[in-house]
């Protein structure tokens, strides 16, 4: 149902919860390439809501909201990780280290960072190293207020 309202975007499914209530209410976390818009949202949700209803009858009682990953949130998904290129990434990684760095390439299978140590007054960029998605628990792009 939730591919069909994707119709032909290049968008995919980064997260999808129904909460278990009276009325339960269903999250849909989108991406894409170029991110989403607030217009694919809203165009997905009406087209989620007539697949609901089409299926369970125009009775049913629920809440909808069709969503992007917001600026704080994890990248979960390695296709999120090629739009950010060029930008900071700061990695959990499975054994207990961190990393902070840019982004210089992305494949199917990792991620290359060029490494950013501070040490006192001054920063100095490491050659880039990568990373495979198993080794990495937790990415999130550093926000940048320059």
């Amino acid at each position: 149902m939730l591919r069909d309202a994707i119709g032909d975007l290049e968008l995919f499914i980064v997260g999808l919860t129904v909460s278990d209530s009276v009325m339960p209410k269903i999250t849909v976390i989108l991406d894409g390439p170029t991110g989403l818009g607030i217009n694919e949202c809203a165009m997905i949700s009406r087209r989620l809501n007539r697949r609901i209803e089409e299926r369970y009858g125009e009775d049913s009682v629920y809440s909808l909201e069709v969503t992007s990953p917001g600026a704080d949130q994890p990248l979960t998904d390695p296709r999120q990780y090629t739009r950010h290129i060029g930008r900071s990434l700061a990695l959990k990684l499975a054994d207990g280290t961190e990393k902070t760095g840019v982004l210089t390439a992305a494949t199917p299978e990792g991620v290359e960072i060029e490494e950013v140590i501070k040490q006192k007054t001054k920063k100095t960029t490491l050659p880039a190293a990568f990373y495979s998605f198993g080794d990495i628990k937790e990415a999130k792009v550093v926000i940048s207020f320059k």
